[in-house]
């Protein structure tokens, strides 16, 4: 396991302790352009992670997805996705996430950088997030929720297929934006 990040970290604005996402109580959904005039959104069914927070405000967060758990709603896409030209979700099945930084807070608000690993390659990637507050659930669960916010260049990972359209351009847009929109239970 790695250090707690030390950069200025969100001591004031999450409370201290282990958060462990509540996969369903929680998304990840993400969009990217399709024949340059709509946007194809889809999301991921199975995932984990966890955020840790020291009494002294420093933080850092993991997260994995099963890449096989893509969802758009259209089965035959949903197959490509999972092949080779896609996620390779049989040779890759996890997308994973460690932070290497948590701070710059204001208001409610925070970056958290870290590395994303997809199809084995990984690259720095620089996150928005939200802090949208703290609960007692019915069952006595401390909870906080968090949405968490970013963009990538599916080629910076590989996922290079394409088709080039009649009319100029490419059938996929070169940004995938997605959403994590997340509630997290305190560990005992």
């Amino acid at each position: 396991m790695t250090e707690l990040a030390t950069q200025s970290g969100v001591g004031g604005l999450i409370p201290a302790g282990t958060w462990n996402v509540d996969g369903s109580h929680s998304t990840i959904e993400f969009g990217i352009r399709h024949l340059l005039i709509t946007t194809v959104k889809g999301t991921f069914g199975s995932f984990e992670g966890t955020i840790e927070v020291a009494p002294d405000g420093a933080a850092k967060a993991t997260g994995v997805i099963a890449s096989e758990s893509i969802d758009t709603n259209e089965p035959q896409r949903d197959q490509h996705l999972r092949s080779a030209d896609f996620f390779d979700a049989a040779t890759f099945p996890e997308i994973r996430f460690e932070s290497t930084g948590i701070g710059g807070v204001e208001g409610t608000a925070f970056t958290v950088a870290g590395d994303l690993t997809i199809r084995g390659i990984t690259r720095p990637i620089e996150l928005e997030a939200f802090f949208e507050g703290a609960a007692k659930d019915p069952w006595g669960n401390d909870r906080i929720g968090l949405t968490v916010r970013g963009h990538l260049d599916p080629n910076d990972y590989g996922v290079d297929w394409n088709q080039e359209l009649e009319a100029g351009g490419n059938l996929l847009g070169d940004r995938v934006d997605f959403t994590a929109s997340i509630s997290a239970v305190k560990a005992a």
